[in-house]
């Protein structure tokens, strides 16, 4: 393991898209480098979304401390806003005590309200509001999104009812569009390092993946155990990707094969999203291998 004489504010980032290998790879960084690591999962925060959301597994960890999993219910909607406030803190307290903090994960506005200091409105739910935009259906509310800030309409999932709605809701509490994010000097020096895969590769690191997560039921389970802990199938279906499409099985709105081929592909779809993302940001240093990743920080370092 490698000592750090001086961290000061310094944040190594790995990111990339789902299966390209981000969890091996910060647990070797950590491990060389004296690191402990910040999760920048939006679904992986959330307490019982294990298998779905590819959550590391205590073993796995390698004794690594891990922060930021399983901080909130499921039932309760978890912010950015709240997401930057627990990182940053978490990433300081890292710094004070002489040790590397590595921010690792695939949601790019949860790593980017970190890494950009980005400050976001907050707007607290209008429940009244909501209850009857939940009335509407999906197409209607994309149709009234696109009237009030045609941007984020743009930019937003929209086979996602909950983002599409809670979109809805600040545009109408806000009258208008909702502000472009404002920027504030970063507290950090970063380096982001992204990991670079094949289209191909990828494909299959996903199927594979699938595979694992189903054997003996696993994923099924999971869901359903959930599901009687309270959380409904439309909020089980709002976590998207594995969650989405187990659900529909378990409600016998698609058969078995259906959801495993939906799963599959949406995932797909779904690095590529990430891809487009990530592709924004000029800064990454995309690598292919974990020597390049630890040649890059000793640099830093």
């Amino acid at each position: 393991m490698q000592k750090i004489k001086n961290i000061k504010n310094k944040l190594v980032v790995i990111l990339g898209p789902t299966a390209s290998g981000k969890t091996d790879l910060s647990v070797g960084i950590a491990k060389k480098f004296d690191g402990e690591i910040v999760s920048a999962d939006s679904r992986q925060v959330y307490k019982g979304l294990n298998i779905g959301s590819g959550k590391i597994t205590k073993k796995e960890m390698l004794g690594i401390p891990h922060y930021l999993l399983d901080v909130a219910s499921p039932k309760i909607k978890f912010t950015v806003a709240q997401y930057q406030n627990l990182a940053n803190k978490k990433i300081k307290n890292i710094q004070k005590r002489g040790k590397l903090p590595i921010l690792v994960g695939g949601t790019g506005f949860f790593i980017q309200s970190i890494t950009d200091g980005i400050v976001i409105p907050e707007v607290k739910p209008n429940w009244k509001l909501r209850k009857e935009l939940e009335k509407i259906p999906l197409p209607e509310l994309i149709k009234r999104l696109k009237t009030i800030d045609p941007i984020r309409a743009g930019n937003i999932d929209q086979n996602n009812p909950r983002r599409v709605l809670r979109a809805l809701e600040i545009a109408i509490k806000l009258g208008g569009p909702i502000p472009t994010v404002r920027h504030k000097k970063p507290e950090y020096n970063i380096l982001k390092i992204g990991i670079l895969k094949p289209k191909e590769e990828l494909k299959t690191a996903i199927q594979k993946r699938l595979i694992k997560r189903l054997k003996n039921n696993a994923l099924v389970n999971e869901v359903k155990k959930l599901h009687k802990q309270g959380l409904s199938w439309k909020r089980l279906e709002e976590f998207g990707l594995e969650y989405r499409f187990v659900a529909q099985y378990l409600q016998d709105k698609i058969s078995k094969q259906e959801m495993i081929n939906k799963i599959q592909i949406e995932s797909e779809h779904y690095t590529k999203r990430q891809m487009t993302w990530f592709k924004k940001d000029k800064n990454i240093y995309w690598i292919k291998n974990k020597k390049a990743s630890e040649i890059l920080i000793k640099k830093f370092l």
